[in-house]
C-alpha cells in the first residue's frame, strides 16, 4: 500500500510540475527521496540504498553521451552551414503543398537509417523547423510530424537502441521483432500518411514572400561541401557504423567546415558547441537558426540520471514485486495488451525516460504473459506497440522533452504526433475485433 501511495504522490508532483512549468527534475528528486525513505523503512541500510541509486543512475551514462553529441551536432551543423544548406535546397526542391507529409516521410527514412529519434530530430528535424519558421507554418503541426517520423525508426530500426533493448530483455530475435512490428504498424502508418497528406494540402508552406533563401546566401557559403556532415552521418549509418561514432565524425567535419568555409573562429565554434548557436547580426535568421549546444541538454541529462536511480532502488529492494497482484489480473491476449498499455502509461509518466518505461513495463507484465501462455515474441511486440510510442506522448518524459527542446517547440506538438497514438489505438481495436469474431464463432 505504501508503494502505491508513493507512486501516486510522485505522479501528482510530476503533473503539477508540468502544469506550472516547473523543472520536472525537482519533482523527481523529491520522489527519489520518498523511495529512499521507503527502502530504509524496509530495513535496508541508507548507504546500501544510496549505492543502489547510484548504480542505477550510472547506467544512464551511455545515454548522457548521446545527449552531449546531439547538443554538439545541432550547433555545429548550424555553424557549418549544413542546416542552412538543407533549408536552402529544401525550399527549392520541396513542394510547399506537400511539406508536412514530406517532413514525416523523410524523418521516418532518416530515423530508420540512424536508429535514433534524438539524432533525427537534432539533424533533419532542426532543418525542417527552420523551414517551417521561415514559411509561417504551424510549428506544432510540423514538430508533431517530426516526432512521428523520428519515432518510426526509433521503434523498428535494427540500429535502434530501444528495439535492441526490447529484444534483449524479452530474449527474442531482433529481426523477428522488426518483421512483427512492420505488420502491426502497417495500418497506423497508412492512416498517418493520409492525415499528414491532407494537412499538407490544407496548410501549405508559405515561401512566396519570405526572403529566408536570400538571407541564407548572404550569411553562409552554401555548396555541396556544407552538406558533407549530413552525408557522413547517413553513409556511416548505412554501413552500420555505431551512431555515436558517426555523429562524432560529423561534428568534427562540421567544425572544420565552419572554420574553413564559413570563416568562423575556433573559439566561436567551441562556444557554439557548449552554449548553442546564435546569429545575432541578422534579424531575419536570428530567430529561426539558433539553438543546440551541450548546455541545452543538461536538464534532460539530470532527469535521465535521477530516473535511472529509481531503477537501481527498485531492482535492489524488489519493491515492484508487491504490484504483481495488480498487473496480473488479465486472462486473455487482448486483456494482456490492454494491461501493458496502462502499465506503459504509468511507467512512462513516472519513469520520465523511455528506457526506464521499457524496463519497468517488462518487469510488471512479464509474469502475466507467462501465466496466460503468451509467447515472448508477442510480449516484445506489445511493449514496442505501447511503451516505445507512449513515452514521447508524456509531456515531462525525456522522450518528448529532448526533441521539443532541440526543436524549440511547444507541448502542443503532441496533438499532431498521429503515428504515435495510432499504433496502440489500432492494435487495441484489432484485438477487440478478433475477440468479437471468436465469440461469434463460439456462439
Amino acid at each position: 500500500m505504501e508503494i502505491a501511495i508513493a507512486f501516486i504522490v510522485c505522479f501528482l508532483l510530476l503533473i503539477c510540475s508540468s502544469i506550472k512549468g516547473i523543472f520536472v527534475g525537482y519533482s523527481l528528486s523529491i520522489g527519489l527521496l520518498i523511495f529512499i525513505i521507503l527502502a530504509c523503512k524496509r530495513k535496508f541500510k541508507l548507504m546500501d540504498v544510496l549505492r543502489m541509486a547510484y548504480n542505477g543512475g550510472k547506467k544512464s551514462f551511455i545515454v548522457l553521451q548521446i545527449f552531449i553529441l546531439i547538443g554538439a551536432v545541432t550547433s555545429t551543423w548550424m555553424a557549418s552551414g549544413t542546416v542552412p544548406a538543407i533549408v536552402y535546397y529544401g525550399i527549392k526542391l520541396l513542394d510547399p503543398n506537400t511539406f508536412i507529409i514530406s517532413v514525416f516521410l523523410i524523418c521516418s527514412a532518416v530515423s530508420f537509417l540512424l536508429g535514433t529519434s534524438f539524432g533525427t530530430v537534432g539533424t533533419v528535424g532542426v532543418a525542417f523547423m527552420v523551414m517551417a519558421r521561415g514559411g509561417d507554418a504551424n510549428l506544432s503541426l510540423v514538430a508533431g510530424a517530426i516526432l512521428s517520423g523520428a519515432y518510426f525508426g526509433d521503434r523498428c530500426s535494427p540500429m535502434s537502441s530501444s528495439a535492441n533493448l526490447v529484444a534483449n530483455i524479452t530474449e527474442t530475435n531482433l529481426y523477428t521483432n522488426i518483421k512483427n512490428m512492420f505488420k502491426s504498424s502497417a495500418v497506423p502508418l497508412l492512416i498517418a500518411i493520409l492525415i499528414y497528406l491532407l494537412l499538407s494540402l490544407m496548410f501549405p508552406l508559405n515561401i512566396v514572400e519570405n526572403n529566408i533563401s536570400s538571407e541564407i546566401i548572404k550569411n553562409f557559403d552554401i555548396s555541396i561541401i556544407t552538406l558533407m556532415p549530413a552525408f557522413i552521418v547517413l553513409i556511416l549509418c548505412i554501413f552500420r557504423i555505431n551512431v555515436k561514432v558517426a555523429i562524432t565524425i560529423s561534428i568534427i567535419a562540421a567544425s572544420a567546415i565552419g572554420i574553413m568555409v564559413q570563416k568562423t573562429s575556433v573559439i566561436d565554434i567551441m562556444r557554439y558547441i557548449v552554449m548553442g548557436y546564435d546569429i545575432e547580426t541578422n534579424p531575419v535568421l536570428s530567430e529561426i537558426i539558433k539553438g543546440g549546444g551541450i548546455v541545452s541538454m543538461l536538464k534532460s541529462a539530470y532527469i535521465v540520471f535521477v530516473s535511472s536511480a529509481f531503477t537501481g532502488i527498485f531492482e535492489g529492494t524488489k519493491m515492484l514485486e508487491s504490484l504483481d497482484s495488480i498487473t496480473n489480473k488479465s486472462d486473455s491476449r487482448s486483456g494482456s495488451f490492454f494491461t501493458t498499455i496502462i502499465v506503459s502509461i504509468i511507467t512512462s509518466a513516472f519513469g520520465c525516460t523511455q528506457t526506464l518505461a521499457l524496463i519497468l513495463t517488462h518487469m510488471l507484465v512479464k509474469k502475466n504473459y507467462e501465466e496466460n501462455g503468451i509467447d515472448k515474441e508477442s510480449l516484445a511486440l506489445d511493449i514496442e506497440n505501447s511503451a516505445i510510442v507512449i513515452a514521447p506522448l508524456i509531456p515531462w518524459n525525456i522522450a518528448l522533452l529532448v526533441p521539443l527542446a532541440t526543436l524549440n517547440a511547444g507541448e502542443s506538438a503532441i496533438l499532431y504526433a498521429f503515428y504515435l497514438y495510432l499504433i496502440p489505438l489500432t492494435n487495441v481495436l484489432y484485438f477487440k475485433i478478433r475477440n468479437s469474431k471468436k465469440l461469434a464463432i463460439q456462439n
